[in-house]
């Protein structure tokens, strides 16, 4: 283990990490997209740290879907069957050698859950399936499909993920000292360890403020698809009898997972938010879009100060660094993959000759343009493309690879990614690509949902302008996105486009894996890039938030797109070369250390893990005495919150008096707030229910304000409950 993540003790603590999905390995088909790679990343860099974590998620019959894109651009959503010994999974057994199974309540009956096991390197991955014998025919088929099925699919899936998740740690007698919940599909362990907790003796309060003590959440995405919203009926319909073993009112529970202006509503965000005391978005921009987002839950903090932080997200290095590089990496730091990188260590790409750095990129560039050839032939075939214009399609695949500007995409054809923009003046784009001294080819590779006609819409246009005089060749669509594909365009690409619709992109991870290997980013400054961009590793095209109207936006930021491909791009890598490799080389130095998965792994311990771990024990010493009290103290503070006032007796020195409403005047404190500065008033005596706070310092005259909070030694984050209250320094 590195010094880095010595905040997690080996051989006592231990990380629960749930998601919905996860993409390992191409031979493990239960990823759709990001969200599961990004999963699959985090897994393979906690086993290269030798971090004590545990995954759980669900081992689907079929994947998320087996992309073919027909002759007139329709995608068609085929079967993926999911053969897990191909992965070297097994089922659980006991010590008898029999199945494990756990048993999970779903409408009024018990559903039996298989447990399988298999690893991320050293990392142990414990997948649920429904497939039993005893289980009813439309039971056995809740784990069939990722993300298949309508919204009760859904939920119930869920259900297994998280009820199902926690009884099969405790089969496997697994004791997690934090619980990380990837997104809010796996929110329903908050319910089941308040359970465990309520059976144990405690009353639900305490039961709550013991569970979230020690859960990390994770939300990824601002967009309103990515966020499940059931309803009180489904609850109660679905976990009826489950329900009451919480030993709570129905409004108490509704509280959980309220949203604002929907009464019935039970969102899993909302519980996942509510049910845990450190929780985070995966860039600073998506840092500041969740927190008002998801002001609601802190309903007295302005969104910058409430309780979201961030951890970029990133990737992991050895899955994704072209193996040119990795030999690279192991002949100058053999302990590369188990640490976290320093900009100082990758300074030697500088050190490359201008040949010798080509040379490493061009192997891989040449696997790109073989494998994108193979796989678009076989697709015109079987679609009956005529040959001559099967020829023409791949006529520029043919160009020497060191003459050749792939500008890549391959992500989810998600309508907010905006795969189309450049198609809204297809005469500038064909100016762009039809210039036979600088020859530049754009390529396409995404899925879109089953069920998201835009994204499908989008795809069709692609395809059927990749077939127009003046794009074939240089437009190229290619079906059957996946984990080989994605890897061989961002080892193999020179830029890598990203157009998202600001700030709707939260992290984004692929433009990541290009820059690693020496690939330039030209994207929209949204996710990571707003952090990741310096100017000199790439280009960050502003979004124009300062345009109302969506078409006029549109349209503006797509001829920024443009100005950067023609005025920066083309010119520097067909007529500069020496500053473009330049270029090259800083993204690398930069980009790797920033985005390799050991810094997010020790940005996690460091912000996450390990202060959720110190919490959770904190609030279970004395037999959970402590868990109790401080439910009963934040009730006090609740209920009396709504009557303390305060009032300022005196501007120089400043002294105020606090209407206390009953509450202990140590539990309370004054801060006093002003430009460039600020401090904390002491408290200076009580009597009769009122306060007097003084600040020893001079505070300005203007511009200053007071706030006042409740305050305990057991709280995660000053602001966790919400309740501020802010007034201006006046007279």
């Amino acid at each position: 283990m590195t010094t880095d993540i010595h905040r997690l003790d080996p051989d006592s603590d231990l990380v629960a990490y749930f998601c919905a999905e996860y993409g390992i390995d191409e031979r493990l088909q239960i990823y759709s997209g990001g969200l599961g790679v990004l999963a699959g990343d985090h897994l393979k860099t906690a086993s290269d740290l030798e971090l004590p974590l545990v995954a759980v998620g669900l081992l689907y019959e079929e994947g998320y879907l087996k992309q073919r894109i027909d002759a007139d651009g329709r995608q068609h959503a085929d079967p993926d069957p999911v053969e897990p010994e191909r992965f070297g999974l097994s089922v659980a057994r006991d010590l008898r050698g029999r199945e494990l199974r756990v048993h999970v309540p779903l409408e009024h009956h018990m559903l039996h859950v298989r447990l399988w096991r298999g690893a991320a390197g050293n990392v142990p991955l414990i997948l649920l399936d429904t497939r039993c014998e005893e289980n009813r025919a439309e039971d056995q088929g809740i784990t069939q499909r990722l993300y298949g099925g309508d919204h009760t699919t859904r939920l119930q899936q869920e259900v297994v993920l998280g009820i199902g998740g926690v009884r099969a740690l405790r089969a496997l007698g697994l004791e997690p000292t934090v619980w990380h919940l990837n997104e809010g599909h796996a929110a329903f362990t908050i319910l089941e360890r308040v359970r465990e907790q309520v059976a144990q003796g405690l009353d639900f309060s305490a039961a709550v403020e013991c569970v979230a003590s020690n859960t990390v959440f994770t939300t990824h995405t601002p967009v309103p698809a990515g966020h499940d919203v059931f309803t009180l009926g489904h609850l109660r319909h679905w976990l009826g009898d489950y329900l009451g073993s919480l030993h709570t009112t129905e409004q108490r529970l509704r509280t959980l997972g309220q949203i604002p202006h929907k009464p019935e509503a039970f969102s899993m965000t909302a519980l996942a938010l509510r049910g845990s005391r450190f929780c985070n978005a995966v860039s600073r921009v998506h840092r500041d879009v969740a927190a008002s987002a998801e002001r609601y839950i802190w309903p007295g903090i302005a969104p910058e100060d409430n309780p979201i932080r961030y951890v970029a997200n990133a990737v992991h290095l050895p899955t994704y660094l072209a193996t040119e590089w990795q030999q690279e990496f192991d002949r100058r730091l053999p302990d590369w993959r188990s640490r976290e990188l320093q900009e100082s260590d990758c300074e030697w790409v500088h050190q490359l000759a201008d040949d010798e750095w080509e040379r490493r990129h061009l192997p891989a560039k040449s696997r790109l343009i073989a494998e994108l050839r193979r796989r678009l032939l076989e697709q015109h075939q079987r679609n009956g493309l005529p040959q001559p214009l099967i020829d023409a399609s791949l006529q520029r695949l043919q160009l020497p690879p060191e003459r050749l500007l792939i500008a890549g995409f391959a992500r989810r054809f998600a309508t907010y990614k905006r795969a189309t923009l450049l198609l809204g003046d297809a005469q500038r784009l064909a100016r762009l690509l039809g210039d036979e001294q600088r020859p530049v080819l754009l390529v396409f590779a995404g899925k879109a949902h089953p069920h998201d006609g835009g994204g499908q819409q989008m795809i069709a246009e692609l395809y059927a302008a990749s077939l127009r005089p003046e794009f074939i060749g240089r437009i190229l669509v290619a079906e059957g996105y996946d984990l080989p594909l994605g890897r061989a365009l961002t080892q193999g690409c020179d830029v890598w486009l990203n157009n998202p619709e600001y700030p709707l992109e939260a992290s984004g991870t692929s433009g990541m894996k290009a820059a690693i290997n020496g690939g330039i980013n030209v994207s929209i400054l949204d996710g990571w890039w707003a952090d990741g961009c310096d100017g000199s590793n790439g280009i960050g095209v502003q979004p124009r938030v300062d345009l109302s109207d969506v078409r006029e936006r549109y349209q503006a930021e797509a001829a920024a797109m443009f100005d950067a491909l023609e005025q920066q791009v083309l010119p520097r890598f067909f007529d500069h070369r020496g500053d473009w490799l330049r270029m090259c080389r800083h993204s690398m130095q930069t980009l790797i250390p920033r985005y390799g998965g050991a810094r997010m792994l020790c940005d996690y311990v460091r912000t996450l893990y390990g202060p959720a771990a110190n919490h959770g024990r904190r609030l279970r010493e004395r037999n959970r005495r402590n868990a109790i009290e401080f439910a009963r103290w934040k009730r006090m503070v609740a209920g009396a919150w709504g009557g303390v006032t305060i009032k300022v007796t005196s501007v120089d020195p400043l002294r105020t008096a606090v209407t206390l409403n009953g509450l202990p005047a140590l539990d309370i404190c004054v801060d006093a707030h002003w430009p460039g500065g600020g401090g904390s008033l002491r408290l200076d005596r009580e009597e009769n229910g009122i306060a007097q706070f003084a600040l020893d310092a001079r505070a300005p005259a203007e511009g200053c304000e007071l706030r006042i909070r409740p305050v305990h030694p057991l709280l995660a984050h000053p602001f966790e409950m919400g309740c501020l209250l802010s007034v201006p320094l006046t007279p």
